[in-house]
């Protein structure tokens, strides 16, 4: 099976490498128009990775709406849903926004996140 790679800023990818961030929030690139429940993506930030199922794949036409049906605390339990809002929208643009967005539903595979030792 492939592994899709895709990069998370640190307190993302910590959100999901403690299992507390279960949809992660992209843009509907083409790329992404062949995700599906049961593949794999592996996130990385900078040396670490944790690899992840996807369990479903739902796309809205905003960063809104996305936050409204699958609730905030799932994207970033963290922050407030306009605080993400707005950390969103620094990431994404509103030239990506009006391409469609895509909540993805994912789960930790077991004992997959690894940290490299300290030196």
């Amino acid at each position: 099976m492939t592994v899709r790679e895709m990069h998370l800023r640190r307190p993302y990818f910590d959100l999901v490498a403690s299992g507390g961030k279960t949809v992660e929030v992209r843009v509907r690139y083409p790329k992404l128009d062949d995700l599906a429940p049961g593949q794999l993506i592996r996130f990385r930030c900078d040396e670490d990775e944790c690899l992840t199922r996807v369990k479903g794949v739902t796309a809205y036409d905003s960063f809104e709406m996305l936050l409204d049906a699958e609730g905030p605390e799932k994207v970033d339990p963290d922050s407030s849903r306009g605080q993400q809002l707005a950390n969103i929208r620094r990431i994404y643009g509103p030239e990506k926004e009006a391409l469609g967005v895509l909540a993805i539903e994912i789960e930790r595979v077991r004992r997959s996140c690894s940290f490299p030792a300290s030196t």
